[in-house]
């Protein structure tokens, strides 16, 4: 729909000017957007593009898309139909369209130093055909009266009451809370202190696009964090759930000055606490570094009861100077006002560009008609996105200037200035850096007849910057929101065992977020965790893993009965899923440990733990039943008819590992009953050697060694090979259990014997005094010819020697022959006793003996 030009936008204003008056948290914006909707057409100016895009998005829900408009210096979204527009208050569009409705929001800014003046102009000349709505403080009151005494003020009373809550410390601030800051590393230390002991804070300073500071909003709407910092940017039209202002600071930067807040200032930050009919209250932040740290008493008074200074003045500023040169220009820009209820404007910096580039000879001279004048202005008026001040800004206008006074920008020039700033690596200054360039170039995309391929233009810095912002809310939530910790901090209270737990792949989480992982039933805290939330987490898990170790208890249990459960036994602890959950320790014998559990078996719950402890001892019995040969040795030395010879010496096989010399074993001292149960028994006796051979294997060989150091033997020999071949080397480390020491090499007990046995053989074969042995199998096992003959004469063979031969003699040398030379038993010595010294005193008692 094509609007007929306003005819009278500077007349008189016409009848229906309503003037809606109050503090925070009185519902005008919605009245002015439910007044708008009531008719034909309207418009309705804001002091924020972020409040412009969320009005509009509303008014989208209401309307349809096609008939409504968004309007801003960085943002155009402009159906031909549309019949509703939600503007900021530069960009109202007020000589160029005739709206049946016509408002003007927080119109006390027109008192603001920097952009008084537009608010004035908005709130002399804005109005609507049919209604005319100005929304602002009630400290506008007598404004209103003096320059528009037709308009009907109405005041509207808060609904709800806000109150003085005194000053808390930043660990004692309450849940819902906002807490405003005035300078960005303030606000980031906080958020940090908040991201340690409370999860984390979202984010909202003025320097943030729309689009990152609607992403943190929606982190505390959505209630995923408790706290939100912000600049005094949370003042104007965020509309929070927030039961709780603290104030950092009670003073401020304002551009020249740093001094303090006003007290409509402070309301106009407080009143953000309470919303529709919810109480709120404020206070400020100990321990801060703030100044001015508390409230005066006649503050809080006005701020409770919303009593303020009404306000004196209004900045002007002529909205329409006259283009005739540079000179007009700036003399009717600082032209005073004629009415005493104005104040003549501070130089704001788009003025302030002005003079400096018309003190510029080679930009003045290129200024030379009343078109360029205005076109020149309209560079000016730029806005300072990135806050460089008036010299940067001003180089910047001036190259700028250098394509617009030729004609328009070209697409390709713009695109690569755009495509410069697409990058979304960086910090977060640097991020906010880039987001502040791409307005500038979205505002000049924009503009109707600055850039070729306008539309295509403005389209691509949008979405440079919609990606930047992207990428900005990421590395805030990144560095200020510890969703575990905001999770946990939320639901650790009486509620706790409402929350969902659960196991993923070892990973624990408590509502679907991974507060550590659980190895055997060991609750392991996250590696990454900073030190100062490990007690949380331990904290969630002592409240949340019953359910979680009950369960993997019950499955362990079920495994180990099904044959299926992957223990190990390693060092004498058993290990699962690679951690310890018992240990053995000394019992009543060496074959007989004790199964002590793990002290993190304890989070077990009782009738689970039992089972599991009662399976492990299961699993304990047949993972050591390699030693059963053992064990019927051990039973067998308690046997009554054991009697003390062969029980001495199966005591001794059983501290031995089933294998001990026949030298030392006292065996030839047993009758023959006795041999027989020691036959019986499966002990094997050799010419060197007694042994077990069931024992001679790594498994039960290990195990034997386990239990012996439990109980606190010594010398029980290296570790067994894993095969346990034949043969081995020798090695430094002593003896190895299941061999015999030939000096270089080590023969297998059972293999010795074998050897032996052979040899016996071959001597019966030749039927001869001497005889041939073959080493052959010796060999075949790893043995060296030295090491075969070591052994032979272990066993009692003698090696005869050939002669050599003679010297004129050829041939090979001849074999060495062997004879069997049995070692003679001797006889036992009578022991005589000791002879006693003549000068002893027990001299006289050997006499009495003999």
């Amino acid at each position: 729909m094509v609007h007929a030009p306003h005819v009278s936008s500077r007349q008189d204003a016409p009848s229906g000017v309503k003037a809606v008056l109050g503090p925070t948290n009185t519902g005008k914006t919605h009245l002015a957007i439910e007044r708008m909707c009531a008719h034909s057409s309207g418009m309705i100016g804001f002091p924020l593009r972020l409040l412009a895009r969320e009005v509009y998005d509303r008014v989208c829900h209401i309307k349809g898309e096609k008939s409504v408009a968004l309007i801003t210096g960085e943002e155009r979204i402009e159906p031909k139909e549309a019949r509703y527009l939600l503007c900021t208050a530069e960009a109202m569009p007020i000589m160029d369209r005739s709206m049946a409705f016509v408002a003007i929001d927080e119109a006390q800014l027109a008192a603001d130093r920097e952009r008084g003046h537009v608010f004035t102009d908005r709130l002399l000349h804005a109005r609507g055909r049919e209604e005319t709505m100005i929304l602002g403080s009630s400290t506008l009151e007598p404004m209103i009266k003096a320059l528009v005494p037709e308009a009907e003020i109405v005041t509207r009373p808060r609904f709800s009451t806000l109150t003085h809550a005194g000053a808390k410390k930043l660990s004692r601030i309450p849940p819902r809370s906002a807490i405003v800051a005035f300078s960005a590393e303030q606000v980031y230390a906080i958020a940090e202190m908040l991201r340690r002991f409370r999860g984390g804070a979202a984010v909202v300073m003025g320097a943030l696009s729309p689009q990152t500071r609607n992403a943190q909003v929606e982190l505390y709407q959505s209630g995923e964090v408790d706290y939100l910092v912000a600049t005094d940017a949370i003042g104007m039209g965020l509309n929070l759930d927030v039961e709780h202002v603290a104030f950092a600071g009670l003073s401020k930067f304002d551009g020249r000055r740093h001094r303090r807040l006003t007290t409509a200032e402070m309301a106009q930050i407080a009143g953000r606490a309470g919303r529709h009919q919810k109480d709120g209250s404020f206070g400020t932040l100990t321990g801060s570094g703030g100044h001015d740290s508390e409230f005066e008493p006649e503050e809080i008074y006005a701020i409770e009861e919303h009593r303020f200074a009404p306000l004196t003045k209004l900045f002007w500023r002529e909205p329409e100077p006259r283009f005739d040169s540079l000179e007009r220009l700036i003399a009717d820009l600082e032209t005073p006002p004629l009415r005493p209820e104005l104040a003549p404007a501070p130089e704001a910096i788009d003025l302030a560009v002005l003079k400096r580039l018309s003190d510029d000879p080679q930009v003045a001279e290129t200024v030379r008609n009343a078109a360029q004048v205005e076109r020149f202005w309209d560079a000016c008026r730029l806005p300072d996105f990135r806050h460089q001040g008036v010299e940067t800004h001003s180089r910047f206008v001036a190259r700028l200037w250098q394509d617009l006074r030729e004609g328009e920008l070209g697409a390709d020039f713009v695109a690569g200035q755009i495509a410069q700033l697409d990058r979304t690596s960086g910090d977060i200054d640097t991020l906010q850096g880039r987001i502040a360039a791409i307005r500038s170039w979205a505002y000049i995309a924009q503009r109707p007849d600055w850039v070729l391929a306008r539309d295509e233009m403005a389209a691509r810095a949008r979405a440079v910057e919609a990606r930047l912002s992207d990428a900005l809310h990421g590395k805030l939530t990144e560095r200020f929101i510890n969703r575990r910790t905001a999770v946990l901090m939320k639901k650790l209270g009486p509620d706790a065992g409402l929350l969902s737990v659960r196991l993923e792949d070892e990973e624990v989480l408590v509502e679907g977020e991974h507060i550590g992982s659980l190895r055997g039933f060991a609750f392991k805290v996250d590696p990454g965790t900073r030190l100062s939330d490990r007690k949380l987490l331990l904290a969630a898990a002592e409240k949340h893993l019953a359910s979680l170790l009950q369960e993997r208890a019950d499955a362990l249990s079920d495994a180990i009965h099904a044959g299926t459960a992957e223990i190990t036994l390693e060092d004498g602890a058993l290990v699962w899923d690679g951690e310890k959950i018992a240990t053995l320790c000394a019992g009543r014998s060496l074959l007989a440990p004790v199964l002590v559990p793990d002290r993190t078996l304890d989070a077990i719950p009782g009738p689970s733990r039992k089972a599991l402890v009662a399976a492990l001892e299961t699993w304990l019995e047949s993972a050591l039943s390699p030693l059963d040969p053992l064990r019927k040795l051990d039973e067998a030395s308690r046997a009554e008819d054991a009697g003390p010879e062969l029980r001495a010496l199966l005591i001794t096989l059983v501290e031995r590992g089933g294998m001990t010399s026949r030298e030392q074993s006292g065996v030839d001292k047993l009758d023959k009953q006795r041999r027989t149960m020691l036959a019986k028994l499966g002990v094997r006796v050799g010419a060197l050697d007694l042994f077990v051979p069931a024992m001679l294997r790594t498994r039960p060989i290990a195990l034997w060694q386990l239990l012996a150091r439990l109980a606190g033997k010594t010398g029980t020999g290296g570790n067994p090979e894993a095969e346990m071949p034949p043969a081995l080397p020798a090695t430094r480390h002593g003896r190895v259990p299941g061999y015999r020491n030939l000096g270089k090499q080590l023969v297998r007990l059972d293999m010795a014997e074998k050897l032996l046995r052979e040899a016996h053989e071959a001597r019966s074969a030749e039927n001869a005094r001497d005889f041939k042995l073959d080493p052959a199998r010796a060999v075949s096992m790893g043995l060296t010819t030295g090491s075969y003959s070591k052994l032979l004469r272990l066993g009692g063979f003698q090696a005869i020697v050939p002669p050599p031969l003679a010297e004129e003699a050829h041939g090979p040398p001849a074999p060495v022959r062997w004879r069997w030379r049995p070692p003679r038993r001797q006889a036992r010595q009578q022991e005589h006793p000791a002879r006693v010294r003549k000068d002893s005193a027990f001299a006289a008692l050997a006499d009495m003996v003999r």
